[in-house]
This record gives C-alpha cells, structure tokens and sequence, in this order.
C-alpha cells in the first residue's frame, strides 16, 4: 500500500479507501448486496492487512447500522486509534422529525455525537457534510463545523457532491470567519462519469483539496458487472435502479476501451479503471466498495498499475458528456 496527504493537509491517507456503505442490514427489496457484520469482518481484516488505513462511512447507511459494524470492527482490527483514519458524513434524514436531516447547527451537533456513539470513539478524523443544504444558511453550517473541530470532535472537515460554485462559497464563508475549511471532496468521479472535470476537480486542485471519489467503477459497470446486451452478473447489478439512471449505452464504448486494456495487460477491469483514477494528481484515494475479497485485492493491486498515456487516452477518447448525477 501506498500513501498520500489528503489534498495539502497535513492528513496521510491510504491510497485506497474502504467505503463502509456495503455493511449493514440487507434490504429485501432493494440492497440484497449489503454484507452482515460476520461477513463483512473478514474482508475489512484483509484490508487492514493489506495496509488500508483509510475508512469511510455515514450515519444514514443502514440508519446508523453501518457506522455501528465499522465502529466494532475498527476497534476489534487496529490496536490504537491513531492507527487508522475515520471518515463519516451528516445530512440526510436520520428520523422523521423536522429536525431530524440537513446541515443545521442543531442537526450538526445532534449527528457528531450519535455517531461517535455508534462508532465507539471520541473523534472522527474526517467529518463530512453529505449534500449541500438549500434551506440552511453556509454561514450556520461552517460556524457549526467549525464549533465541531474546535471541540475535538472531529480533526478534519470535508464535503460531498455539490456545484463548484456552492463548494467555493462555502470555502470563501470559512476563510473569511477564520473558521475550519474544508480539506477534502468526495465527490462522483469516474471514467463514464467525469462532468467533475470541468469545475470543481480544477477548483480542488487549486485550493489544494483532495478528491476522494464515490463510485470509482461507475457502481460496478467499469468492473464488468453489467454488459451491453442486458446482462447483469452480480446481486448488486440486479438490484441497483441508480446505475439505470446515472449511465446510459453510449457509456459502454468507455467500458469497452477498459476491457481491451485489460486484455491487453492481462489484469482485471476493475484494476484498469482505478489505475485511471489513481494517476489523476487531484485525486487522494478513491472510496471503493468491497463485498467480496477479490474486489479488495483489485482495489489494492490499482495502486501499483501504471498506465501509459496512450493508455489513458484510449480511456478518455470514448466519453460521452452526461448530466449532473449524485447531486441530490
């Protein structure tokens, strides 16, 4: 394992990040991919073997139930606390109280302690507000997170999807108050879905944040998990109508170029489309998804994989532009 400073912070993080989403309690209906705790721990242990020390998660996975399994699994794998860094989120809907969702001050400091509850610790390296809030004031907001660092709480602040121009003001907010900036984005990222070229990777770049992307296999399409003809060949493939919605035909031409790659190179997919992210200088670690181990030692094997510039471009030649996906 490798890694890197989370943008120009003084934060290091593993190259890979484990996305903590897939642990939960498996809907019926729609999330039969989501992995109990007895089978989630022994793909999160080969991470922490492999050298993984970047964890992400959220309250509203599972209602809590996720940051509940990452918290017991944490403790169980790592000796300290300091060993690894802790990453979760606050926005969506936690109850059906008004008050219950949105980055409110009461809402803010209401979610830091339940979730350092659920996560059985004093602090979370990296809290992270999950959307943009158009009903809540940013000044409320960035008072809030800031109040948050300032208690120990958490040591770092990062934000999610949202318009470059909604990050920059946030940003402007803080630094003009002399509060906590934001010093990572996760954002959706990928090779059919790169819309996050045109503004905000550019504007993290230059304020130096780190891009910390959501689905870095296009929710498993740019590992071969869905086909042109229909095909679904995993659980989640079948069970995922946000795939439906944010890609389209024109997206497997870019799928296609992945797989000659790999042909070519006698590696995964997976590993290709990674390496792509991976050789992206704004990027810090993407936050992949593992519900099997084979998804983890992919995942682990892209940090090493080089890729030519012919090879990016092959890549890159395909892409079709998209609308805004993962907004909201």
């Amino acid at each position: 394992m490798k890694y890197t400073r989370l943008g120009t912070s003084g934060l290091k993080v593993s190259r890979i990040g484990l996305g903590m989403m897939s642990y939960g309690d498996p809907d019926p209906a729609d999330q039969k991919w989501m992995l109990r705790e007895d089978a989630a721990e022994p793909i999160v242990r080969r991470a922490v073997e492999a050298g993984v020390t970047f964890f992400d998660t959220a309250d509203m996975y599972s209602l809590g139930r996720s940051e509940e399994i990452t918290g017991r699994l944490l403790t169980k794998l790592f000796p300290h606390r300091d060993d690894y860094v802790l990453a979760t989120k606050v926005y969506f809907p936690m109850g059906p109280g008004p008050n219950d969702g949105g980055l409110s001050r009461k809402h803010i400091m209401a979610s830091i302690d339940a979730s350092l509850r659920r996560l059985k610790t004093d602090h979370v390296d990296l809290y992270q507000i999950h959307r943009w809030d158009y009903e809540t004031p940013i000044e409320e907001t960035m008072e809030a997170l800031y109040d948050v660092v300032q208690s120990g709480k958490a040591r770092y602040i990062g934000a999610s999807s949202m318009f470059a121009h909604q990050f920059a003001k946030a940003q402007y907010t803080a630094r003009a108050a002399g509060w906590t900036r934001f010093v990572s984005m996760q954002n959706h990222y990928n090779l059919v879905y790169r819309e996050e070229e045109r503004e905000m990777n550019p504007l993290c770049l230059d304020e130096g944040v780190g891009v910390i992307p959501w689905s870095p296999l296009a929710r498993g399409l740019l590992a071969g998990s869905r086909r042109r003809d229909g095909e679904q060949r995993t659980v989640r493939a079948g069970n995922d109508a946000l795939a439906e919605e944010f890609y389209t035909e024109a997206d497997f031409d870019v799928v296609d170029a992945v797989a000659a790659i790999a042909n070519e190179r006698g590696l995964p997919m997976a590993q290709i489309a990674l390496a792509w992210l991976l050789s992206k200088p704004v990027v810090s670690a993407p936050i992949v998804g593992a519900t099997k181990p084979a998804h983890l030692d992919d995942a682990v094997a892209a940090v090493d994989v080089a890729l030519t510039d012919g090879e990016i471009a092959r890549m890159e030649q395909p892409y079709q532009p998209h609308p805004v996906r993962g907004h909201s």
